[in-house]
Order: C-alpha cells, then sequence, then structure tokens
C-alpha cells in the first residue's frame, strides 16, 4: 500500500537529508591525500587511462589491473576532466553515488511507512561510520551499494506489483552493477531472490522475472559490450585475472592475506554501524516480531545471506559487509519503537568516543610492544598528533551527547540524528585529517619532490600507489641498486650501505643509494 503524503512535508524531509549529505559525504571530500592501498590504486589507474587514451583496459604503473571492471574509471575520469587531478575529482562519483543511495533508501520507504520513518532509514545510512568513509573513498564500493540498493528494490516492487518497469530497472542497474564491481552485482540478487520466493512459495514467478527477454537485453546491452571488448584486447589474461583471480579465487582462498574467522564480521558491524549500534541489538532482540512481516523478511533475507556469504568467504575484507547494510538500515529504523531502553542506545558511541580519547595511550602502549623502527615512528607521530586539541575535541563530542540525551523534547530518532551529525563531523573535520597527515602526507609530499626533481624512483618493501598519482610516474618494485633513489620506510635504512637522505617524515623516507 503506497501512503499519500503532503509534498510539503516531503521536500522538508528531502531538503533536511540533502544537509546530512553534506555533512557526511561532501565535507572535507578533498581535504586528505589519496589513502593506500585501494585509493591510490584506483586514483592511478584513472590517471594512466587520461594520459594513455586507452578508454577501454584500465593499467596501474605501468601494468594491466583486471581487479575491477570500467564504470567507475569513466566516472572517476569524467571527473578529474571537469575538476582536474586533486583529491575532490577523484572522490566526487563516489559521494555523489552515495547521495543516489540515500535517496533510493528515501524514496523506497516513504511509498510504504511515510516520510518520517523514510529520513530516519536514510539517515541512519548517510551518518553511519562505515558508509561515511566509503561514500568519501576513490573506490567503487559506493556505487555498487546504490546500484545493488536499486535493483533490490526494484525487483521487490516487481514481485509485489508485477510492474515491467520495475524489473527492466531491476535489469539494468544490475548491468551497471556488472560493470562496476563483477558477478558480485548479480550474485546477490538472484540468491536472495531465490531464497525469498522458497520461503514465499514464489519460485515460479522468479523464473519468469529472470528469464524476461526485454530484461536479459537490457542487461546485455549494458553490460556486455566492453566484456566483450576487453576479452578482444587482452584475451585470456583478462579471463584469468579478472573472473579467476579476483572473483573465483578471493572466495576460495586468502586474497593477499585478507583473511579472517568466521566471526570476523561482528566486530566490523558493532564498529562499522556506530554511532547506532544499538539499534542493530534492537532489530536482533525482536527478529521475530519483525519476521512475520512479508517485507522484513525480505530486508532480513538480504542482510543475512551477505553477512553469511562473505563469513564463509577466503577472502574477508571490511567494506564487504557493506552490501548487506541497506536493508539494516530499513529495519534499525522499523525497530526503533521496540527499544525498550531507547536512552541505552547512546552508551554505544560514548564508548567508542572513550576508546578515541585514550589513542595516545594505546599508542604509547603498542609502541612498546613492538620492534618495527617504523611501527615505532608512526605511534610516536601519532601521540603527537592526537594531542590537548583531540582531547578537548572529545571531550565536547562527549558533552554533545550526554547533553542531547537530557533533551526531553527531542525525540529519539531526532537524538540519534544528532548524535550521527557530531560523529559525521569527528570524522569529515577531525579523524580524517589525523590520518591523512600520519599515513599519506608523507607519500605526497615525497612524490612531489621526487616529480619536481625528476627522479626514478624505486619502490622497497612498501607499496604507494598514491606514489604514482603525485609523482605522475611510474616506479619498480624491488631492491635498489648503487646510484638509484628508492621510497622505503626508516626500518630499512641499516640494511643499505651509507644511503643518502633525501626525504624524512614520519616514517617514510627518499634515500639514493651510494654508488
Amino acid at each position: 500500500m503506497q501512503l499519500n503524503l503532503p509534498k510539503s512535508e516531503t521536500t522538508r524531509f528531502l531538503t533536511l537529508l540533502g544537509l546530512l549529505v553534506a555533512v557526511s559525504f561532501f565535507a572535507g571530500l578533498g581535504s586528505a591525500p589519496l589513502f593506500d592501498v585501494d585509493e591510490g590504486a584506483f586514483s592511478e589507474a584513472t590517471r594512466e587511462m587520461m594520459v594513455s587514451k586507452n578508454y577501454l583496459t584500465t593499467w596501474l604503473n605501468g601494468a594491466p589491473r583486471f581487479d575491477k571492471p570500467i564504470l567507475i574509471y569513466w566516472l572517476q575520469l569524467l571527473s578529474v576532466n571537469l575538476f582536474g587531478v586533486n583529491e575532490f575529482a577523484f572522490r566526487l562519483p563516489s559521494a555523489l553515488a552515495g547521495t543516489a543511495w540515500a535517496a533510493s533508501i528515501f524514496v523506497v520507504v516513504r511509498k510504504v511507512s511515510g516520510n518520517r520513518q523514510a529520513f530516519l532509514a536514510a539517515a541512519l545510512m548517510v551518518l553511519s561510520l562505515q558508509v561515511n568513509v566509503i561514500a568519501k573513498a576513490a573506490i567503487a564500493d559506493a556505487l555498487l551499494n546504490a546500484l545493488l540498493a536499486i535493483t533490490m528494490f526494484a525487483l521487490f516492487r516487481h514481485f509485489e506489483t508485477g510492474s515491467k518497469r520495475a524489473l527492466y530497472l531491476a535489469f539494468a542497474a544490475a548491468g551497471f552493477g556488472m560493470l562496476t564491481k563483477g558477478p558480485i552485482a548479480v550474485i546477490i540478487p538472484v540468491s536472495v531472490f531465490f531464497i525469498f520466493s522458497l520461503i514465499e512459495g514464489e519460485l515460479k514467478k522468479l523464473v519468469r522475472a529472470s528469464l524476461s527477454p526485454w530484461g536479459i537485453i537490457i542487461f546485455l546491452c549494458i553490460a556486455l559490450p566492453w566484456y566483450l571488448l576487453e576479452y578482444r584486447e587482452q584475451g585470456m589474461a583478462f579471463i584469468e585475472g579478472f573472473f579467476f583471480k579476483h572473483n573465483i579465487s578471493r572466495f576460495n582462498t586468502s586474497f593477499e592475506g585478507h583473511s579472517g574467522s568466521l566471526f570476523y564480521y561482528f566486530p566490523v558491524l558493532i564498529i562499522g554501524l556506530m554511532p547506532f549500534t544499538g539499534l542493530l541489538f534492537t532489530v536482533l532482540f525482536n527478529l521475530k516480531k519483525l519476521f512475520a512481516e512479508r517485507e522484513n523478511r525480505f530486508l532480513l533475507i538480504w542482510f543475512g545471506f551477505v553477512f553469511i556469504f562473505f563469513s564463509l568467504s577466503g577472502t574477508k575484507l571490511p567494506h564487504y559487509v557493506i552490501y548487506g547494510y541497506t536493508p539494516l538500515f530499513i529495519l534499525m529504523a522499523r525497530a526503533l519503537p521496540l527499544s525498550r531502553h531507547p536512552r541505552l542506545l547512546a552508551l554505544w558511541p560514548l564508548m567508542l568516543l572513550i576508546l578515541l580519547a585514550f589513542l595516545p595511550v594505546l599508542a604509547l602502549t603498542a609502541m612498546n610492544y613492538t620492534d618495527d623502527l617504523y611501527l615505532q615512528t608512526l605511534f610516536a607521530e601519532g601521540i603527537t598528533l592526537t594531542g590537548t586539541s583531540h582531547i578537548l575535541v572529545i571531550i565536547a563530542s562527549l558533552l554533545g551527547i550526554l547533553a542531547i540525551e537530557f533533551l526531553s523534547r527531542f525525540a529519539v530518532a531526532d537524538k540519534l540524528i544528532a548524535t550521527g551529525v557530531i560523529f559525521a563531523l569527528i570524522i569529515n573535520i577531525h579523524l580524517m585529517p589525523i590520518a591523512g597527515k600520519l599515513l599519506q602526507e608523507p607519500v605526497k609530499e615525497a612524490a612531489l619532490m621526487a616529480r619536481k626533481a625528476g627522479y626514478k624512483i624505486v619502490m622497497w618493501e612498501v607499496y604507494y600507489p598514491s606514489f604514482f598519482v603525485y609523482s605522475e610516474s611510474f616506479a619498480e618494485r624491488r631492491e635498489p641498486l648503487p646510484g638509484e633513489i628508492a621510497l622505503t620506510t626508516v626500518k630499512q635504512l641499516a640494511t643499505l650501505d651509507t644511503p643518502a637522505l633525501l626525504y624524512s617524515k614520519r616514517g617514510i623516507v627518499l634515500v639514493k643509494i651510494k654508488q
């Protein structure tokens, strides 16, 4: 059943949602240097595409890169052509995709549950910690999540109403998802709707939808041309690199050491959903009641499949579980009225803030438990960067959240959103700049120095693709020879024969090897 809602009310909630999006996704979008490895790799592949004018195959450091399909690189290339080669331009497509993702949640929930619940579900998504980070990252995941959400919502609408337009939209979104990150854009919708159809006794409806001639044509027209052209250009290297190495092997084995236990995603959920983690437990405590409704069953199956599928995968990365966050945010918004002790929801963000306040102490402790000179340097610099100002920011945030909890005229949902805004500001204005200065600023400065001096660099025992972006050059990854200039860390200095130090900051060094 669709609700008839006043346009003025809808406009007001959309305006508020737009403000939250601006705070979470766009504030400080280009302030921090590109983070390695992923942001550096995607951005450098886009830069090399711009230089080579090869708009079919992505290259990284002069070698073919088969990690992901082409769509995100095209969007980044368009952004770079409009705004220049800078962090803002590389990240803008993700911020826009995050905006579309939030809008899709609002539009779909609004039709069934009204403006307030739609706004709450979208706001939870926009202000949650992990989405806040992923929607500002120059990688493919924000775009994939937006397309997955559209695919799933459209398919469910087709199941409910028989709408052909919704079915064709689902096929189109899945086609663009296939161009964004490959088979996972199809595996999740097909698997979720198979389980849902099996439970609901509607397998025939799923078969008819899956075999829609026009839907298949739409999907193939969007996704197939690039795959065929890429295979024509790269041959079996593309099949082996993309399908076997970066898709099948990632599920069967641990890729590049990204492994974990079956319980890997439990702490990811607890941290990633901050400051709204308490609502996750509200959902879990009310599973039986929520599962009684058909739409909630679909949402629970969606989240459950993603969580179990990637828990069983050999390769585990924190952002994989986000593919199941969209239904979770909707369920969390619906479960809020079922919370017996809503004030306890504030305990989770308060605990995280207290933990953040102790970052200098934790860094000092960790520094005493490692012999790695580079890590010791990082911890020491981290203590310096998280000094008095850091403590004051955290204390102010703690007091702000506590003050919000004691405003009796505020609804629980309003308090949650206000807490989310505080968290988004902490991340964008305080924590991200610190992380950028600590981890990436030295890499960027070393790259700019190398570009200005015309150095030919060798990377030794490090891998920073962002260095290629800023230096506008390639680098071999091997042990440096006499007379060469190497990018490495202070940890490796002791193994070199009296190197000449050209640059040193926060453990990152440029050195010239003795002739």
